[in-house]
């Protein structure tokens, strides 16, 4: 995914007011961690009118009735995970609510921060939070994020705050 597609992304969901966090290899990046990726993840607010919101953004870049299959009650149930691959299919977007039962979008917000990109402010999830919800994973990509993570921002194996 190239910055420029990740820039019209950002302004499509911020024009519309959608509750997002980034999080994964793009808020690595934002923080200076720069590391190749084909996806853009969000933690999104799972609620209805925050859904509605995401999808008119969503319509607004692609012309794509796919995205009407976008339901903010799968988002807010037990999988709370959708992968959208807009038309082009040259990168996709993952939606997520929840991790599992460790976090939750109150935690992405809380462990967030505001960030410029151009003229857009996103949130972008902190140093930390991005170590927390990597160094206890199973993907071997992960645990390598959250080494370069921890190393970078000087911050105690064992963080838990």
């Amino acid at each position: 995914m190239t910055f420029e597609d990740a820039r019209a992304v950002f302004a499509a969901l911020v024009r519309e007011g959608v509750e997002f966090v980034v999080i994964g290899s793009m808020a690595m990046a934002a923080h200076g961690l720069v590391r190749a990726t084909h996806d853009l993840d969000l933690f999104v607010a799972p609620d209805g009118d925050n859904v509605e919101r995401l999808k008119r953004a969503l319509r607004s870049l692609f012309d794509d009735p796919h995205i009407d299959e976008i339901d903010a009650a799968e988002l807010a149930g037990e999988y709370p995970a959708v992968e959208y691959i807009p038309p082009h299919g040259r990168f996709s977007l993952d939606l997520l609510t929840r991790l599992g039962e460790t976090f939750s979008w109150e935690d992405l917000k809380a462990g967030s921060e505001p960030v410029g990109i151009g003229s857009l402010v996103v949130r972008i999830a902190t140093p930390r939070m991005l170590y927390r919800m990597k160094r206890d994973t199973i993907r071997p990509q992960d645990r390598a994020d959250a080494a370069r993570i921890r190393e970078a921002f000087d911050l105690p194996d064992e963080d838990t705050a």
